[in-house]
């Protein structure tokens, strides 16, 4: 993995040098690879040469002795898509789960650490630790650099969801920066469940993770007002809403309902997921029957953002008091205390309840935890609108 990452530098040092006089090539993505590929090569042939192992390594004929060349021909022809079948490759079980999603979501997934660490509600360096010692336990075991197959491939399975599931929240909604959303974070997670679909036909939870990606999505085009700001749910036009992604998320939600997966960490997402889909508009939608799964999830899953969203749908369905009372229950929880959400949500119950002052402070905190400009303009103007 060391080497990898030292070669991946290299070439893009290389293009860093070359790009701005010879122009820009026509699939940059390819010229990256074949340049590491070539000094990988160029430093497995001087290593055999230090060890006199030149046998070992028939480097020099065709792409058919080519481990390189092997290796991405095994990536594609056994899943069907190379950055899947890497993502396969990272999540060893040598490593525990928490270290495989860190590791693979920095490697592989687009995310930097400090967004990792926003995603498991956990400070900087533990990711960044949980990522080192990541990297030193799998050279440390020499694990092989496989794809795995059959009962470990299986193994590996929710791994894998949880990092695909990951890569999508932060593209559907971005944790810093100027924008909200992150759009080809989103697409390649989209993409990736895709795939996923058609190597584990049987397994309902994929299929439950794509509804949950597909019905999200499908929101994506109503999010996003004319200059580029924030426009939450209850306030989106859902005209702008595609019905073709709505479609494919429940046709996607019933598969894993067929398969027995309808109580799944992720089909019980896209079925609240759904609740929004099927509600023609904002004062249709069934709180009731989304508070009720949320206190499924946070049973089978609990969690201090489900139990979040949970007093959401339940101040929705049953009054602001009753919703209240769940979140002031979430206010002395160490994994809250940077997440901008909860002040924000507990603003808008305070608002309705007219503890007006109460909810300026909340407001005023909101906006020094957020990290994305967008959400803080969002909570600045909810403060504007106050007063």
């Amino acid at each position: 993995m060391g080497l990898a990452e030292e070669l991946a530098q290299e070439a893009l040092v290389a293009a860093l040098e070359q790009w701005p006089e010879a122009g820009v090539p026509e699939n940059p993505g390819a010229w990256l690879m074949a340049t590491a590929k070539n000094r990988g090569i160029d430093e497995l042939r001087g290593r055999a040469r230090r060890e006199r192992k030149h046998a070992e390594l028939a480097l020099e004929s065709s792409d058919a002795h080519d481990p390189a060349a092997a290796l991405l021909a095994e990536l594609d022809d056994d899943v069907g898509d190379e950055l899947l079948a890497l993502m396969f490759v990272a999540c060893h079980p040598v490593l525990s789960p928490d270290a495989r999603a860190a590791l693979t979501l920095r490697l592989l997934g687009g995310l930097e650490t400090p967004e990792i660490a926003r995603a498991f509600l956990i400070p900087e360096a533990t990711v960044a630790q949980r990522i080192v010692r990541a990297k030193r336990a799998l050279a440390e075991a020499r694990v092989p650099f496989e794809v795995p197959r059959g009962a470990d491939r299986q193994a590996r399975l929710s791994s894998v969801l949880e990092v695909v599931y990951l890569i999508f929240n932060e593209g559907y909604s971005a944790s810093a920066g100027d924008d909200w959303l992150r759009p080809r974070l989103a697409e390649e997670a989209l993409r990736l469940g895709r795939v996923l679909v058609g190597i584990a036909p049987h397994e309902p939870e994929v299929h439950g993770l794509l509804a949950l990606m597909e019905l999200h999505a499908s929101r994506a085009g109503a999010r996003i007002g004319s200059n580029g700001e924030p426009v939450l749910l209850l306030e989106q036009d859902r005209s702008r809403w595609d019905t073709l992604l709505i479609q494919r998320g429940l046709g996607a939600l019933d598969r894993a309902t067929s398969l027995g997966g309808a109580r799944g960490f992720y089909a019980l997402q896209a079925a609240i997921s759904a609740c929004h889909a099927r509600a023609p508009a904002p004062e249709d939608t069934d709180w009731p029957k989304i508070a009720e799964l949320y206190t499924e999830l946070a049973e089978l899953a609990p969690s201090p953002v489900i139990e979040l969203n949970r007093g959401v749908a339940v101040a929705m369905a049953f009054g602001p008091s009753a919703g209240l009372e769940l979140l002031d229950g979430l206010r002395s929880d160490p994994s809250l205390e940077r997440y901008h959400l909860l002040p924000a949500a507990r603003a808008d119950l305070l608002v309705k309840l007219g503890r007006i002052a109460e909810a300026r402070d909340e407001l005023q905190r909101a906006m020094k935890l957020a990290g994305n400009a967008r959400d803080q303009e969002l909570l600045r103007a909810r403060l504007r609108g106050l007063g």
